[in-house]
């Protein structure tokens, strides 16, 4: 079974999708796919498919939910001319991936099979070989988990209480992905490859001061000084007019330096991530 939930909502298995097209079996099964492995509480997917006002008929309603996720899989893992529900070489049964265990559901796959826990994954890796200095390696890393994804995780699929969470968790994670391997790529002096992006990112995220002082170290670096500078100002403007506050201390640091040709910054401009970056 291969499940993809970074970016518009996958689910495959040998025979064909099981994605449901009703959306509360598609949240369902995008929340069990989240946490594959684990345990979730009959309460959390009734949490995410009607809030605080879950009517008295949700447990049973779920448990029609659950039936009919598990004859899609069912038909997925079963080939035409068998018998439904009879496997004859081995393949699991539908009770045998999408389990019922005590108070909730637990979905069962091979590891690798879930983009998203393949991007944490390959994201804890990278932060590690960056964290031990090894950048050739975190940029790497980095890069392969950044590539799992397709667009805005679970894009096509509505979400409620437990599945915003989720969403956000992971946009999170893709924006500190994507800060640290920037990082990295600036401490392996590949100023000129990431301008034109981060002159797209910084424009897609305003507010965000780790890319706008990633963006001034590759400006300064590369030898626009002036641009740097204008960078900043940038960010000054749109911080104090959006939200009334001034840049962070390490960024104005880092402007300050740039202004006063720092001799420190010849032996590369910090280019770390910075704490405070709202977007």
């Amino acid at each position: 079974m291969q499940i993809k939930l970074l970016g518009p909502f996958i689910a495959r298995e040998h025979h064909g999708s099981i994605v449901p097209s009703a959306a509360k079996p598609r949240q369902i099964l995008a929340l069990l796919a989240l946490r594959s492995g684990g345990i979730v509480p009959a309460a959390t997917l009734m949490e995410e498919l009607w809030g605080d006002r879950s009517p008295r008929s949700a447990p049973t309603t779920l448990q029609t939910y659950i039936l009919k996720l598990r004859r899609l899989l069912e038909q997925a893992l079963t080939p035409g001319d068998d018998l439904p529900g009879i496997s004859g070489d081995g393949r699991p049964h539908a009770k045998e991936v999408l389990m019922t265990r005590h108070g909730g559901y637990q979905l069962d796959v091979e590891p690798g099979a879930i983009d998203a826990q393949e991007f944490e994954r390959l994201q804890g890796f990278g932060q590690s070989a960056f964290a031990a200095g090894d950048f050739a390696a975190a940029s790497t890393l980095l890069r392969q988990a950044l590539a799992l994804w397709r667009g805005p995780a679970l894009v096509d699929v509505r979400t409620g209480l437990v599945l915003d969470i989720e969403v956000l968790r992971l946009e999170e994670a893709r924006m500190t992905a994507l800060e640290s391997r920037i990082a990295a790529d600036l401490r392996l002096g590949r100023y000129g490859q990431v301008l034109s992006e981060l002159a797209v990112l910084t424009a897609q995220h305003p507010l965000h001061e780790g890319l706008h002082a990633q963006f001034m170290a590759a400006q300064y670096a590369s030898g626009r000084v002036w641009q740097a500078l204008q960078t900043y100002q940038r960010l000054r403007a749109t911080l104090g007019a959006e939200l009334g506050i001034a840049p962070s201390a390490r960024v104005r640091r880092l402007y300050e330096a740039m202004l006063a040709a720092d001799s420190s910054l010849d032996a590369g401009v910090p280019a770390g991530p910075v704490l405070r970056s709202p977007v």
